[in-house]
């Protein structure tokens, strides 16, 4: 009876493991496209941009989203959801090792090549590791458990400006060129590498689920299906309107503090405040997900 138990237990404690380990993805990536926060002060100063050319790093980032999704899409329907996941960590850790060669060459448009891939990576790791996020429990609670995930995503966004901040802004001051200024992506972007690559590393040993629904062929195209679903079609404007004013409010955040009729605060004090932003945006979510579980218990009560 007791190893009936054990064996019961087991698969339980794996998926649990498993469901802890896609969380942190969003984590990641969430602290990762916060840091763009951080890095656009950064770079409007070290080559200084004027606030168009500065929020092109945003342009790149999310542009890779637009263009990318679909291969990606693709690429995880054709090697499955676990190797998307480690193909995905892997071209982000290769964009952020392309910040060293931006940094050494002292050139932005390799800066923006490098996000660009960064960016990339993070689509193909968002494209495999959500579905699978709703599989990994009842049916019934996938969307909670979903916006569950998500809040971590916040967290991540919350922590990377103050970590950002300390990393870049701390000792910008002592820095006697802005060749040596610009080198202070270096290290953290490194640090993410080595993140991303242990990451890829796990995933590679754990077991995860196949959302078997979402492999099977289907004789409608993508684009029929979705545009036959009106409430998804406007969810996705939706969505499209919120993030861009989402992610333009915290990207020129910093610089706003900084204005002298404003609050004339220091980049890394100004930092900490965009981690407010981001930090209330993290308690939305978490109450959400609290919500949707009541919601979710409601309905099935019901049914």
């Amino acid at each position: 009876m007791n190893n009936h138990a054990s064996k019961a237990n087991k698969p339980q404690s794996n998926q649990r493991f498993a469901l802890i380990a896609l969380t942190s993805l969003f984590f990641m990536w969430g602290f990762i496209t916060s840091l763009n926060d951080i890095l656009i002060p950064h770079l409007k100063a070290v080559f200084d941009l004027s606030y168009t050319q500065a929020m092109m790093i945003q342009m790149c980032f999310f542009g890779a989203y637009f263009i990318v999704s679909l291969p990606a899409g693709n690429l995880v329907k054709k090697v499955g959801f676990q190797r998307g996941i480690g193909i995905g960590l892997m071209i982000a850790a290769a964009g952020c090792l392309l910040f060293i060669a931006a940094a050494k060459a002292q050139q932005y448009g390799i800066f923006l090549t490098a996000l660009f891939v960064l960016a990339a990576g993070i689509t193909i790791l968002q494209v495999a590791a959500n579905p699978l996020v709703t599989v990994m429990g009842p049916t019934e609670t996938a969307s909670s458990r979903l916006t569950l995930s998500q809040a971590f995503n916040a967290l991540g966004t919350t922590v990377a400006p103050i970590i950002g901040g300390t990393l870049l802004f701390t000792v910008a001051g002592q820095y006697e060129t802005k060749a040596q200024e610009a080198e202070s992506v270096i290290i953290p972007y490194i640090a993410l590498a080595i993140l991303l690559v242990l990451l890829a590393a796990i995933f590679t040993r754990i077991s995860l689920p196949t959302p078997s629904n979402i492999e099977e062929d289907t004789t409608e195209t993508p684009s029929a299906s979705i545009l036959k679903h009106r409430h998804l079609t406007l969810g996705a404007i939706a969505i499209f309107m919120y993030v861009g004013a989402e992610v333009a409010i915290g990207s020129l955040l910093v610089n706003f503090f900084g204005l002298e009729n404003i609050a004339g605060l220091a980049e890394m004090d100004a930092a900490h405040y965009v981690a407010y932003y981001w930090g209330g945006a993290m308690v939305g979510r978490f109450i959400g997900a609290a919500l949707m579980q009541r919601i979710s218990a409601v309905d099935s009560a019901l049914l």
